[in-house]
């Protein structure tokens, strides 16, 4: 149990780079910032594995070896467990004045009466009777097994515990989507469908439990002071046969009130907005995008982005990339403009407005290479591949001319809900084990080990001296009140009339 507890304080202590390093698993633009920023430091810390500390091997390292400790410790210990359980208990000691509890006692009852007194009084003890030299008959008595069963439960559940973790670790996996919330639709058929997707080691994304989630509707409630009193998202959602029949069922899905269907449960975990531009190219032709910008101030909503359009009908790719258009900049759902400069004064839609930079070239959306939905690439704007061709402050329905004839037009803003899908079948087996270790410890700490042993001998004289001794087999206080309790009853013992 030594060597369990040390490992256990190793692990803690190994967690300890998880909680305060950034990790891969959860960021990796912050790992990379770390590791420039630092140096050589940054460098040595993941050479070391301390920005993938749970996915380490020194962290495997002790986590498997608590495991093994802890089946090393319990097994023998429940083997001399069930031995003990079938024990009887020990014999009643010669002198009982040494213990550190002891009573004596004279009583006119007889040495059976004493006996029948104290059986009938520690009822629920595991009791056995013997007689002795001299006609005394003597009762032991124990009682608090329980303790080491408690413990025993604490320590099993912990190692449960473990192996649920580990084994969760295998197979859950967990991914964030964000939906427009005008009836757009997301379903859970692969990992294309995310836009960020965490799997667990034995998950490839392949055979996701299929569902899909409808989002209607989002409703959001502020208090004065700009902070969100209440968000609700009216959304329908299908799974299992509904899938096949088309039957959509409704739910209204608020912040830590998932929807659960599917063995997966369906977070709310934000929300922002997403602004409507249509572009009107030199011939005519028409393209709209609705696409989300990420909140810059989480108390004012105002948000950032880029949206970005490729000119329809031109094939020629080196003519194509002349002509692609971004518009980029902030949106402020209340908007406070102070020398053109937009601000956001109330996060709810009070009075829509955006300061956008239109920019024309080249956006890097052929190159292959993957890049942010909410900006440009800076590079290319300063190789003068993109350049700005407009900059301007918009209300809903305002429009931008540009020099050969293209417009840009702000129509207007929708609400889009960032919603989180989690896959983990250990939920209920971690939780379980939980409780069972509350439990035993609860149980380990209030119940107490103790022994009572009770000795009826005739004096001689016709009277029976009672002597009764006891002792505790924990470091708990009480059993010393208890021991007094019990021998005074003891000491006077009722007779059956």
């Amino acid at each position: 149990m030594r060597t369990a507890l040390v490992l256990l304080f190793l692990l803690a202590l190994a967690a300890m780079p998880g909680a305060l390093l950034p990790q891969r698993s959860l960021n990796p633009p912050n790992v990379e910032a770390y590791i420039a920023a630092n140096g050589w430091w940054g460098r040595f810390l993941d050479r070391l594995e301390f920005f993938d500390v749970y996915a380490s091997v020194w962290f495997s390292a002790i986590y498997l070896l608590l495991f093994v400790s802890l089946v090393g410790c319990l097994v023998p210990r429940t083997v001399e467990y069930a031995k003990a359980l079938r024990q009887q208990p020990v014999l009643t000691p010669r002198n009982l004045s040494r213990l550190p509890h002891h009573e004596s006692a004279t009583t006119d009852a007889a040495p059976a009466d004493v006996l029948a007194a104290a059986r009938t009084r520690l009822r629920g003890w595991r009791q056995i009777e013997r007689e002795e030299d001299g006609g005394a008959h003597s009762l032991s008595a124990e009682r608090g097994y329980l303790r080491e069963s408690g413990n025993l439960v604490f320590h099993f559940a912990m190692l449960g515990l473990i192996v649920s973790l580990a084994l969760g670790k295998m197979v859950n996996y967990e991914g964030q989507v964000i939906v427009l919330a005008n009836g757009a639709e997301f379903c859970n058929a692969g990992t294309l469908g995310y836009d960020s997707f965490r799997p667990g080691l034995r998950v490839d994304g392949t055979d996701l439990e299929p569902f899909c989630v409808r989002v209607n509707d989002f409703a959001v409630e502020y208090l004065p002071n700009g902070q969100a009193a209440q968000f609700i998202a009216d959304i329908d959602y299908q799974s299992g046969t509904d899938l096949d029949t088309g039957t959509w069922r409704p739910y209204d899905l608020r912040v830590n009130e998932p929807l659960r269907t599917a063995g997966d449960r369906v977070y709310l975990l934000g929300h922002g907005y997403a602004p409507t531009f249509t572009v009107t190219f030199p011939d005519g032709q028409r393209r709209t995008q609705t696409l989300q910008w990420r909140p810059v101030d989480s108390l004012t909503l105002l948000s950032e982005g880029a949206t970005k359009f490729d000119p329809p009908g031109v094939t020629d790719s080196a003519e194509r990339r002349k002509r692609q258009i971004a518009v980029t900049g902030l949106f402020a759902p209340t908007a406070l403009i102070q020398d053109k400069i937009l601000t956001s004064g109330f996060p709810d839609l009070t009075d829509p407005a955006v300061a956008v930079d239109v920019m024309r070239g080249d956006l890097g959306i052929d190159s292959g290479r993957g890049q942010s939905i909410f900006e440009i690439d800076r590079a290319l704007v300063d190789s003068g591949r993109l350049v700005r061709v407009a900059r301007e402050n918009l209300k809903p329905g305002g429009e931008i001319a540009l020099d050969d004839g293209t417009k840009v037009r702000f129509d207007g803003v929708q609400r889009w809900v960032s919603l989180q899908v989690s896959h983990d079948p250990t939920q209920g087996w971690v939780l379980g084990f939980a409780v069972l270790m509350i439990l035993g410890l609860g149980v380990s700490l209030t119940v107490k080990r103790r022994r009572l042993w009770v000795r009826a001998a005739p004096d001689g004289e016709g009277r029976t001296v009672v002597s009764v001794g006891g002792l505790a087999r924990t470091d708990q206080a009480g059993y010393g009140e208890e021991f007094s309790r019990i021998a005074a009853e003891l000491r006077t013992p009722r007779r059956d009339t």
